[in-house]
């Protein structure tokens, strides 16, 4: 085989999986379509010792260290088909390239489905947001926002409180049962049953929520917990399981973060119900470290 293994993704799991096995010594390639989830934050918050670092630039310092290690291999691009090959994998890049690995780690992210209302799409990230964790301290004693998306949105008013006063907004969807309500009473929730027709303010910045009835509710962020989809099929193509996460489908591992396809991995929010970056990394470190041993162990079980 070409490579001992290919990593399809280089974001936080992606780089995190091959820095093991490059510091293994074992001949890597990344593959990387250059389109990070969090690429459209200005800001990574809660990252040990990166805190308020820029995404890319986190990216771009981890594919340069990488680089120091003599059997890394860069493919800018995007991993078209996977399937299994005697030995290990094979990779379409399109146009006729193929790369070939005995293990694979998937690392390719997912995708936001977000609300279609007018006005949000550019403020993805910069005022509408998904994690208090990640952006909440930003946004510290302003007001701020909840959108009713998904039965777990009630639980996301709940917290959002610890950061600034909070508007849990119904959008036209069912009135909280009774003890959810006494719930967001005591937490001090507001409750805007109307439904929203459009998010007023700049390209990024939200200055307010404008309702069907007319009236515009002053808000300086939102959060959504967006529904999400894989951002490549190759999981699919290779038949690994799938389970229900809390936002969308997450690839099934075990705690080694082998999927169930034997030689294939999976790191990152693909692979768990909660997305974060630092999650995103430790994962990949286990995907890699525990690809490494596989590489060692496997032929001496033979």
């Amino acid at each position: 085989m070409p490579y001992d293994a290919i990593i399809i993704g280089g974001s936080y799991a992606g780089l995190s999986a091959a820095m093991q096995l490059a510091r293994a010594g074992r001949a890597i390639s990344v593959i990387d379509s250059n389109a990070p989830r969090n690429r459209f934050a200005a800001a990574s918050h809660g990252f040990f010792g990166q805190d308020g670092a820029a995404p890319r630039a986190m990216i771009a310092q981890a594919r340069e260290k990488l680089l120091a290690y003599p059997d890394v291999h860069f493919v800018n691009g995007t991993a078209i088909h996977a399937h299994a090959i005697p030995g290990g994998f094979a990779i379409d890049l399109g146009m006729g390239d193929t790369l070939q690995a005995a293990k694979l780690v998937l690392a390719f992210g997912v995708v936001d489905e977000l609300p279609d209302l007018p006005g949000l799409a550019g403020k993805w990230g910069k005022s509408v947001l998904h994690c208090p964790y990640c952006h909440g301290y930003e946004f510290k004693a302003r007001r701020l926002g909840v959108l009713n998306v998904m039965e777990k949105s009630a639980h996301q008013a709940l917290m959002i409180p610890d950061w600034g006063p909070t508007t849990f907004f119904l959008n036209g969807g069912a009135m909280p049962d009774a003890g959810t309500l006494e719930k967001l009473r005591r937490r001090n929730v507001s409750i805007e049953p109307a439904k929203i027709v459009a998010l007023e303010g700049t390209e990024k910045d939200l200055s307010g929520v404008r309702l069907e009835d007319g009236r515009v509710v002053d808000l300086d962020a939102i959060f959504t917990g967006s529904r999400t989809r894989m951002a490549s099929p190759i999981a699919e193509q290779l038949g690994c399981a799938f389970d229900e996460g809390l936002l969308g489908p997450v690839i099934r591992t075990d705690a080694m973060k082998m999927t169930t396809v034997p030689g294939v991995y999976a790191a990152g929010d693909i692979a768990r119900g909660m997305h974060n970056a630092t999650f995103a990394s430790a994962d990949g470190v286990m995907a890699g470290t525990a690809l490494h041993q596989a590489l060692v162990f496997e032929p001496l079980a033979a």
